[in-house]
């Protein structure tokens, strides 16, 4: 908090504080930059809800999704925090709240999108790639030994195999439940559309979602907090803790680096994820 909104809060001339937490990123377990997991997200979300004077909590989304577990122990942390402290939680979608980001979204009290935003993505994914022609094109044995007959389930190198992918798939739809359920405890009856149109994986815009229940409004951080707490308002950002030697990335290495990032992301290399 600046100076000049120290001493208007003293004279009695300031507005409501508002604590805002900007979640951007895709969710891993990871320590990279840009990261969201419950180790990145926790401290701030701590230190949004401590601020007493305040009446509600924002939450900014902008993920396109990412780690099963981490959304669903940020999502949970978020509504536990909530309860403790008696506070509204009002989430703000800005371009994406895909899949695991949406997974975080319903944690808020409301969720507000932009009417272009990307919303919904139910879904779990789990994808690789098969390289055994490769292999026999460049006259390359795969040598593998393992304990567990299961224990080099899909193998890129090998074979696939119907009972490998019968377990993925599995173990996909018990995940797949965990999301739904999640949704369908914090939406209730704000649903308007069918399990089956829903819970398809499929995402849509803001409009289509405050449509479908999946949003409760239209509009930006801005212009709904200054609505619901006066012209007076102020936002108080939480963000993280930077260090003295913290450096932004900048140029082509680290436009390289996010496509990379991005590519691996979207579990092109075997991984589950929302």
């Amino acid at each position: 908090m600046g100076l000049r909104s120290w001493i208007k809060r003293k004279m009695g001339q300031a507005g409501p504080v508002v604590p805002v937490v900007r979640l951007h990123g895709v969710i891993a377990a990871d320590q990279r930059p840009g990261r969201l997991n419950i180790e990145t997200v926790a401290p701030l979300l701590k230190r949004a809800f401590a601020v007493k004077s305040a009446p509600a909590v924002a939450i900014i989304i902008n993920s396109p999704g990412g780690s099963a577990v981490q959304s669903r122990l940020i999502s949970k942390r978020i509504r536990d925090l909530a309860d403790e402290h008696h506070k509204p939680v009002l989430v703000f979608v800005e371009d994406a709240a895909a899949s695991g980001g949406y997974f975080i979204a319903t944690a808020g009290d409301e969720i507000i999108a932009d009417p272009s935003s990307i919303v919904g993505s139910i879904g779990v994914i789990f994808a690789s790639f098969g390289f055994v022609e490769t292999l026999k094109k460049v006259g390359v044995d795969r040598r593998v030994h393992t304990a567990g007959r299961n224990k080099s389930t899909l193998d890129p190198f090998l074979p696939e195999k119907p009972e490998d992918v019968e377990r993925i798939k599995q173990m996909e739809s018990e995940i797949h439940q965990v999301f739904i359920d999640w949704v369908k405890q914090r939406r209730g009856e704000r649903l308007k559309a069918s399990d089956d149109q829903l819970f398809t994986g499929e995402f849509w815009s803001g409009v289509k979602g405050l449509e479908f229940g999946l949003v409760d409004g239209l509009g930006d951080l801005h212009e709904v907090l200054q609505s619901r707490f006066g012209d007076k308002v102020e936002l108080l950002p939480i963000a993280p803790k930077r260090g003295l030697l913290t450096l932004p990335r900048v140029g082509l290495a680290a436009l390289t680096g996010d496509i990379a990032a991005s590519i691996e992301d979207r579990s092109v290399w075997a991984r589950l994820g929302l």
